[in-house]
């Protein structure tokens, strides 16, 4: 008897969906084609298993498993139940009317259980797309398909459920989930603060400013002068995500298989922030089995790299690219997938290999050719990639002790907030342009016109900083920041002198 039931496979952050086509005649042993991989493979015998510790048996024909389109590679475990319930079906243990209106994922465990799997929101949406009455899955990610309206969200966590669903004889309550109130109220709530932060009153304007405009930005200062505690507070002075970078972003936390049980939708921003031993593949995806990397998990939000000269050289190379582009396309011999980048990159370092190079009380040890060789591991071009260059200093004891209250991340957020008002009705006649940051050269042209005496000003500190041509496009977009703040029209030369102030690695007397 021949029967088909329907899964999918992750391509990317998209799915595609899989036929499973099931025979049984005449003969013996079980024959599974289609590009499976080893795991697929391996799925008879936790299907024989499961059968045989749920009440079910496998039949003694000749069993052969076809998964179409067979030029599709099939990874993973998550087929084991669509096989399964296409056996069944197939040999009469369970009705088969219903198969062709379900969408089926999900792995067995030798007793039948049915285990989480990767993927469950972008396949939900395929599932929608394509027309499909529901999603039978883990009942472990039944709130993330839950995401997607209009679709039967079926949870299940036993082969026997699955079957007396599909036979009629188990109502299942299909799971809802209210995303839009559950967005509302989650998406400007947060563990951490600005205001915990004492004195920094320059560091946090800059940061205001890079939030405004999604901007890049590294800050270098001793240790313990509050870099990784202003970075880590980044996300709650950035503007809530649309309900569009929403989706998009749990959908690739979907597939790295890093959203919980209990998570639908992701409301807040990703705040990643790999070691700084993260290899190259880790850092921007790929692998054996292709997953996004850590630029991707931070796609709508911000990645973190602390003690950013300890990280290798040819780790920090390839962040140029998707800086650039928003986007990592990785390439291999048998695939090539392409994740979304659009993330602000925070970095932090200290000015020299000892930390106090520039320190108000402390000596510095290090001597000035140690100095330099630290600061150049950090490439020219991957300097130029980043906006806004902040010296961080220690804060005084006075500041620490005073008792008065500190401006609070709601409070910036809402100035923030009101700036990308600004940009986004600059930009709506312009599609994938959100930012100031995300602006060409011929936007630079159109938008940023400068007066006689900001382009006199921005011409002297060219020539005396020795600037590149990327450098004098990032002032002029971080100014245009600035006075986007000051809901200014125009940009004032004051605006591109404090923009001129955040390229502290450009002066020609650092580190000398």
């Amino acid at each position: 008897m021949f029967v088909r039931s329907f899964g999918s496979a992750i391509n990317g952050i998209s799915a595609v969906t899989v036929a499973v086509e099931v025979n049984i005649t005449t003969g013996i042993g079980m024959f599974l084609v289609g590009l499976p991989d080893n795991a697929v493979r391996e799925s008879q015998e936790r299907i024989r298993a499961a059968f045989g510790n749920s009440g079910f048996h496998m039949t003694g024909k000749k069993v052969v498993v076809n998964l179409s389109p067979a030029d599709i590679r099939k990874e993973g475990s998550a087929y084991d139940l669509p096989i399964a319930i296409g056996i069944l079906a197939a040999s009469g243990q369970v009705t088969a009317d219903r198969l062709d209106r379900y969408l089926i994922m999900g792995e067995l465990s030798l007793d039948g259980s049915i285990l989480p799997i990767k993927g469950a929101l972008p396949i939900a949406i395929r599932a929608r797309e394509e027309g499909f009455q529901g999603f039978i899955l883990p009942e472990q990610n039944a709130r993330e398909a839950a995401v997607v309206d209009r679709l039967e969200v079926i949870g299940v966590s036993h082969l026997t459920q699955v079957v007396g669903f599909l036979s009629g004889e188990l109502a299942i309550q299909p799971l809802e989930v209210d995303t839009r109130a559950e967005y509302a109220a989650a998406s400007t709530r947060f563990d951490l603060d600005f205001s915990d932060v004492r004195g920094q009153a320059q560091v946090k304007r800059a940061l205001e400013i890079a939030a405004a405009g999604g901007h890049n930005v590294l800050m270098i200062g001793p240790p313990g002068s509050g870099k990784t505690m202003l970075a880590r507070r980044m996300p709650t002075i950035m503007p809530p995500m649309t309900m569009r970078e929403a989706l998009e972003t749990t959908k690739i936390h979907s597939v790295a298989g890093k959203l919980g049980a209990k998570t639908g939708l992701m409301t807040s921003r990703p705040f990643r922030a790999p070691h700084h031993l993260t290899s190259q593949v880790a850092l921007v995806g790929g692998g054996t089995n292709p997953q996004p990397g850590e630029i991707s998990l931070a796609h709508n939000g911000i990645l973190f790299l602390d003690e950013l000269p300890e990280f290798g050289r040819g780790v920090l190379e390839v962040l140029r690219q998707p800086l650039e582009d928003k986007v990592i396309t990785v390439s291999r011999a048998k695939y090539s997938v392409e994740y979304p980048a659009n993330f602000m990159l925070i970095a932090s370092m200290n000015p020299c290999p000892c930390g106090y190079y520039n320190h108000p009380t402390k000596e510095c040890v290090c001597s000035k050719g140690e100095v330099f060789r630290y600061l150049n591991r950090i490439s020219g071009p991957m300097l130029d990639r980043i906006d806004m260059h902040i010296e961080v200093v220690p804060v005084e004891f006075g500041e620490l002790a005073r008792r008065g209250e500190e401006e609070s991340s709601e409070t910036i957020r809402t100035r923030v907030i009101a700036a990308r008002d600004i940009q986004q009705k600059r930009f709506a006649s312009l599609p994938g342009l959100h930012t100031n940051a995300m602006m060409g050269s011929r936007q630079i042209r159109e938008f940023c016109p400068l007066t006689p005496e900001a382009e006199h000003l921005l011409e002297a500190a060219m020539k005396r900083l020795d600037l590149s041509a990327r450098a004098y496009d990032r002032i002029i977009k971080v100014a245009r920041t600035i006075a986007d703040l000051e809901a200014s029209q125009n940009i004032a030369p004051t605006h591109i002198a404090e923009a001129i102030q955040y390229r502290s690695l450009d002066r020609q007397s650092w580190g000398l």
